[in-house]
């Protein structure tokens, strides 16, 4: 069985920064609260002409160049998103016109936060059965259209960009060594976005409550959070044989400085074992894995054979983790 390596990383994040002091002058907030409690400096906001596919393009762009594969070559895109240019179709679909994929078949996964370890699982298992030899897998968000911003304990932990890896099937021991997910439906109400679909449809009702906007109860999704980010990670560690010193890299999902020191604290992870750029850009969802992959591998921090481990939580509940021999 050929494993899926990634040959290709790519980021885009859009130019405008909005930063802690920004808010302070749009909401009851101060840098202080934010940063003491997220870890949060800034995060980044879409212009108003650019949609998540325009973002992920750019990202799997920057990914194939890297990669030196052409977008004609890719045979499979997945796109980890909550916030899709549409409710359908798929984003992917979008992003592969945009690209010029003609050969792909393109679809979008929802998993909110573990949207893009998701999506590259789905792409893992179309490259070991032999189904394709090469993958475009894009996390992709643009959340600052879908927050309250007048509810000031969530408008300040999000951001908006696009990240992207491609795979190869190859032979040997670099790649995708495991993926694990799971999810469980009865917490659903801790993180959510109400409406507009089918359960709550647009109504001019809806929008005076505020519907589509994202609804969270932090307290509850931290504690649950913190858990599951560290069991799913010692699954894959369990799963492989190997213990967290072996471990060169973790990368785990974005969403809160305080979570991800938690989660490393328990996992007993050096600092210089974790990569965290939170600060600069808040909480991407689907996109923040890959444009933080994006980020150490531009710098230089990855060589061949380490070990790499995702590690994500979201909406649903999700959780899931990968395991990658660079």
């Amino acid at each position: 069985m050929k494993r899926a390596r990634i040959v290709g990383t790519g980021s885009y994040v859009p130019e405008a920064v909005l930063t802690n002091r920004d808010l302070e002058q749009r909401i009851e907030t101060t840098d202080e609260w934010i940063v003491s409690r997220t870890g949060i400096r800034e995060r980044r906001i879409a212009a108003d002409h650019e949609c998540t596919s325009d973002l992920a393009a750019r990202a799997a762009r920057a990914a194939l160049d890297m990669a030196g594969v052409s977008a004609e070559e890719i045979e499979l895109i997945v796109v980890g998103t909550i916030t899709g240019d549409f409710p359908w179709p798929a984003t992917a679909c979008l992003v592969q016109e945009k690209i010029g994929a003609k050969r792909a078949f393109a679809f979008d996964v929802s998993a909110a936060c573990s949207g893009f370890v998701y999506a590259l699982d789905a792409a893992v298992k179309q490259i070991q059965c032999g189904a394709v030899g090469k993958a475009l897998v894009i996390g992709a968000e643009i959340l600052s259209r879908i927050v309250d911003w007048q509810d000031r304990n969530t408008c300040v932990l999000f951001g908006d960009g696009a990240g992207a890896v491609v795979l190869c099937a190859e032979e040997g021991e670099r790649g995708v060594l495991s993926t694990h997910l799971h999810s469980d439906g009865s917490y659903w109400e801790l993180l959510y976005q109400a409406g507009f679909g089918a359960r709550n449809p647009a109504t001019a009702q809806g929008l005076d409550a505020r519907l589509p906007f994202l609804k969270m109860q932090g307290n509850e999704v931290f504690k649950v959070a913190v858990r599951m980010l560290t069991e799913v990670a010692q699954e894959a560690l369990a799963h492989n044989g190997l213990r967290t010193e072996d471990v060169d890299l973790f990368i785990p999902h974005q969403a809160n400085r305080r979570i991800l020191e938690a989660v490393a604290k328990r996992l007993h992870l050096s600092d210089e074992q974790v990569f965290i750029n939170v600060d600069f850009y808040g909480n991407t969802s689907g996109a923040s894995i890959p444009i933080a992959l994006d980020e150490v591998n531009r710098a230089g921090r990855l060589k061949a054979g380490d070990l790499v481990l995702f590690d994500a939580f979201g909406g649903g509940f999700t959780w899931a983790s990968a395991l990658v021999r660079w």
